[in-house]
């Protein structure tokens, strides 16, 4: 047995330190032992045996087969060896050897050495008595106090706590006993009833105390014949009938046990029928004390005498003879060296749990039995055996997996460094049962069960679902005691922050531990809370409707609890085989992200369908007006800049981590919004085209006639009308008006303005975001508008044009179209026109903001460009041009260009310049004879239409383009031309009228 047990230290045994008085009645010492939940394994006994009878029982079996004596000298102190001539001792032969003694060395008179203890406490690696006081060496010990024990036999009183008077009266009763028998071993004898037949009433104080031994004994007799006989009885076994009948009268009535009394012959004849029963072992044994459990409960009883009865945790320093002399007893109980394995596990492990369960020098040793344990469980296959070592196993699992499935509960940093042995003594309990015991497992290839694994898996996932629903618990009462104070945790919030707490602890404290036995410990941990968690959170995402502070508070918590778990898990499976994979699956994610990201995109979605709505009401409303502000913006305008500015910073303030993510969702949003404000906002305000008026067909000049003037007055009347039909539509809503259209102009560049104020913004608050990254600042399309400005550019363009043209060729028509060169030139110039040019260009000026103005004015000199040059090539009939007007109208063109230069504070030169070049490169075509435009015009048209034009030039289509070397703009200034070689050349060649 010692190859069980480490090397440890050795001290000395403080058992008693002073001495068993001389007692009147036999009394049990008090153990120290605290109660346990735990009823021993090897059997209940039927009889009403006490724990105290089996202890006596057990002493006297232990004397039986040693033969000791009271106080055999030792030859390892003076004083023992004084002492040594006056001992008495036993003379019979040793019932458990085939040897015969002398009288003077007796088993139980071997000395007690420390160097001979010494052996078994290395090996054992058992915790030595921690001082050196002995029975009889403590403090004022002397005279009147007892020496150190010095043999086997009085060792073995002491710790089996036994008086001396019992002692004394046992060893005498064995002297007779061994009178007769010389040559027999004792295991031929059965104890009882010799102790019965030798010890009378007079060797006991007093008559109660003779009744209750002889009681104790008939009933150790029952028990070991009758109710847990070692061969099996017989219904109708006389024998059987007959001794119980005895047993049962004399528990009523004390029985004469004479040698020659004849009750005691009866007794005697009953009970050797019985004990001699073979069990096929064909020996001369007497079985009275070796049926199970009665001899499992006495061998039990020597076995606990191994541990000091002052330092109960500790082995006493004479392990080794103790044990030796205990497994003589052996022959007598039927134990062998199996049963002996499984008793001193047991009995190893149950003074682990009865000290307290804090001593490892206890448990290491019963794990270590439990490994012969399971040796001899693979060795044999006893239905006896087997039945004993699956109720010990189970009780021992029992109490291991009672502390494992909860080992939250039951560790903590004061026993934590019991766990490694609980798990362990728990794990190769489960293994023997399992592989052993079961028949379930024999059916199944071993490979398929890892009963370890297994064990700590459920242990791991046990313990902490007890935890988190503790946990939990906790956190629901720390919401309901923070209720009152202002902005309380979600109990969700704080479960997480607890649970992420647990998983740190776990993985410092438990997992090492349990990754002895399951490599994924970590893993198998993190991914139970995060199952634990997972019930909860996703019962609390199919509630959540809007976006609240708190559901945000819950899903961040829980959001940051996952990535830690997954990080755990990561970690603890970098080396397994499949890399983790199979935890990893266990944790589908608690889709947080994507809860929080549904929200802000509801929250977006409400947002941005106020807005719209919104635009849509108040651009109904909206009158353009120029005096509503100071900087001529449009009222709904600032407000939705407003409102977007309010929302963005909303946005930001959201308690998400997910603000770069979700920001291209909002800016498009927004984006489109404003698009829709402007699109809406330019929308009826016309373009270029609308004012531009119809071209009249093309005619030829009635040359000299004097009705020439009444056509070109009804002429001019016609014109007139046709082009108000065209605009009739824009008269009757004065917010399309020239300020009012200048109001949305301005209101354009203002939003075009105030985007990079809002994309500045941006950046400064994504730099304030705990999630934002650097490519979050590099990367500008998630954080700029792009719709609005281009849309902001193209309506201040369309509306900078159709300003111009509705001033030009609308509001001005009276003087350009209905007035300029009508009748006769010079009469008709363009001085009316320039004072209403200049008029409208002042009011301009003062409502227009300056960064636009320039474009405005710029597109109204093109519109009175392209004006002059259509009252010159599309005026119709009422008007007509001689040579001699060419003068008159490069003057008067001159004249429109020096308005807008306004000498040197108007637009520039080059700019001018620029936009006139059509207007003179069409000019000197009115200074050019007719027959030379005649030429030109042929040539032109030719090389534009080729052959097919020789031998009839086509009529060119207006095209609007003018130029000198265009075929239509030649073809116009001869229409206008108001001579006789343009008028017969129209004629002849077109057939044009000379009015419409």
């Amino acid at each position: 047995m010692a190859h069980l047990f480490r090397d440890l230290s050795l001290g000395h045994s403080k058992r008693e330190s002073t001495p068993l008085p001389l007692q009147t009645k036999p009394r049990m010492l008090p153990s120290k032992l605290t109660s346990t939940d735990l009823q021993s394994p090897l059997g209940q006994l039927a009889s009403q045996l006490t724990d105290s009878d089996l202890r006596l029982t057990a002493y006297d079996v232990f004397l039986a087969v040693c033969r000791t004596s009271s106080s055999k000298p030792l030859s390892s102190s003076a004083s023992a060896s004084a002492s040594a001539s006056n001992s008495d001792s036993l003379g019979y032969n040793s019932p458990s050897q085939n040897n015969n003694h002398s009288p003077n060395s007796p088993a139980l008179q071997r000395s007690l050495t420390s160097a001979a203890a010494s052996k078994m406490k290395k090996a054992f690696g058992l915790k030595s008595p921690g001082s050196k006081k002995s029975p009889g060496s403590g403090p004022g010990s002397g005279e009147g106090k007892s020496k150190r024990p010095t043999t086997v036999g009085e060792l073995m009183r002491i710790q089996m706590r036994i008086p001396e008077t019992v002692d004394s009266r046992v060893r005498r009763a064995l002297l007779r006993i061994g009178g007769g028998l010389v040559g027999r071993r004792i295991e031929s004898v059965v104890l009882p009833l010799e102790l019965l037949q030798q010890l009378k009433q007079s060797d006991f104080t007093d008559q109660q105390e003779y009744d209750a031994w002889q009681k104790r004994n008939l009933k150790v007799l029952e028990a070991g014949l009758l109710l847990h006989p070692r061969v099996s009885l017989d219904k109708s076994n006389n024998a059987s009938q007959r001794l119980r009948q005895i047993i049962h009268a004399a528990l009523d009535r004390p029985i004469e046990t004479g040698k020659n009394n004849e009750s005691m012959q009866v007794l005697r004849s009953a009970v050797m029928s019985l004990a001699s029963r073979s069990d096929g072992s064909f020996s001369d044994s007497c079985h009275w004390a070796d049926g199970i459990p009665l001899n499992l409960r006495l061998y039990e009883m020597l076995l606990e005498t191994c541990f000091d009865i002052n330092d109960e945790t500790s082995i006493v320093e004479e392990v080794d003879e103790l044990m030796e002399h205990i497994k003589k007893t052996w022959v007598v109980l039927g134990i062998n060296q199996m049963l002996h394995n499984l008793c001193f596990t047991w009995v190893l492990f149950h003074r682990f749990v009865a000290t307290g369960q804090v001593e490892m020098d206890l448990l290491y040793p019963a794990d270590g039995q439990l490994a012969e344990v399971a040796k001899d469980a693979k060795a044999t296959k006893d239905p006896d055996y087997s039945k004993i070592l699956s109720s010990t196993l189970t009780s021992v699992l029992g109490w291991a997996e009672k502390r494992l499935l909860a080992y939250h509960d039951t560790f903590d940093s004061g026993n934590i460094y019991t766990m490694q042995g609980i798990v362990s003594l728990g794990v190769s309990a489960a293994k023997i049962l399992v592989e052993d015991v079961s028949t379930e497992y024999r059916r199944k290839r071993k490979g398929e069960v890892d009963v370890a694994r297994n064990r700590i898996d459920t242990y791991i996932r046990s313990s902490l679902r007890t935890a988190f629903a503790q946990r939990m618990e906790k956190a629901d009462s720390s919401r309901r005691a923070s209720k009152n104070q202002p902005n309380p945790l979600p109990v969700l919030a704080i479960l997480a922050k607890d649970v992420g707490e647990l998983a740190v602890h776990e993985t410092k404290v438990f997992s090492p531990i349990l990754k002895g036995w399951h490599p994924l410990a970590a893993g198998i941990a993190v991914a139970t809370l995060h199952s634990c968690y997972a019930n909860e959170i996703k019962q609390f995402i199919s509630g959540i409707m809007e976006l609240t502070p708190d559901a945000v508070q819950v899903l961040r918590a829980a959001d940051k609890l996952e990535k830690d778990l997954v990080q755990i898990a990561v970690e603890d499976a970098v080396d397994s085989e499949d890399g983790g994979k199979a935890i990893i699956r266990e944790m589908p994610p608690y889709e947080a992200e994507t809860a929080i990201a549904n929200l802000v995109k509801g929250w977006i979605k409400t947002r941005l369908d106020r807005l719209k709505e919104w635009v849509d009401r108040n651009l109904q409303q909206e009158v353009w007006n120029p005096q509503a502000n100071q900087e001529g913006y449009a009222p709904s305008a600032v407000e939705i800049l407003r409102i977007i500015d309010e929302t963005l910073d909303a946005f930001f303030q959201l308690p998400i981590p997910t603000h770069p993510a979700l920001l291209p969702d909002l800016m498009a949003g927004l984006d489109k919004c404003l698009q829709n404000y402007v699109m809406k906002a330019k929308s009826g305000c016309g373009t270029r085209s609308t004012y531009i008026p119809t071209m009249p067909a093309l005619t030829r000049c009635e040359i000299g006639s004097k009705f020439q003037g009444v056509w070109k007055k009804k002429e001019k009347s016609q014109n007139s009308q046709k082009r108000n039909s065209q605009v009739a539509t824009m008269n009757g809503d004065n917010s399309f008006g020239i300020p009012q259209l200048c109001v949305r102009i301005n209101t354009f560049h203002c939003i075009r303005s105030e985007m990079d104020v809002l994309e500045k913004r941006i950046i400064t608050h994504l730099r304030n975001c705990e999630s934002a990254h650097v490519e979050d600042f590099s990367n500008g399309l998630s954080k700029k508008f792009e719709l609005t400005p281009s849309a902001c550019v193209e309506g201040v363009q369309l509306l900078s044009e159709a300003v111009a043209y509705k001033i030009v060729f609308h509001d001005l028509s009276h003087v350009l179209w209905d007035g300029l060169y009508v009748g006769e030139p010079s009469s008709s110039r363009i001085d009316p026109l320039l004072q209403e040019l200049e008029r409208n260009l002042l009011i301009i000026s003062e409502t227009v903001h300056e960064r636009v103005r320039t474009r405005i004015i710029t597109d109204i000199m093109k519109a009175s460009c392209d004006g002059f040059l259509l009252v010159l090539l599309a005026g119709g009939p009422s008007r007509a041009f001689s040579r001699q007007d060419s003068q008159i109208i490069e003057d008067d063109f001159k004249a429109l260009k020096d308005l807008f230069w306004a000498n040197g504070d108007g637009l520039p030169a080059d700019l001018i310049d620029k936009f006139s070049s059509t207007v003179r490169g069409v000019l000197p075509l009115f200074r050019t004879d007719s027959e030379s435009l005649i030429e030109r015009f042929r040539r032109v048209t030719l090389e534009t239409y080729g052959s097919s034009a020789r031998s009839r030039l086509p009529l060119p289509p207006t095209s609007g383009q003018w130029n000198p070397t265009e075929p239509n703009t030649l073809l116009r200034v001869l229409c206008y031309r108001n001579d006789e070689t343009a008028s017969k050349f129209l004629k002849k060649t077109y057939n044009l009228p000379k009015k419409l």
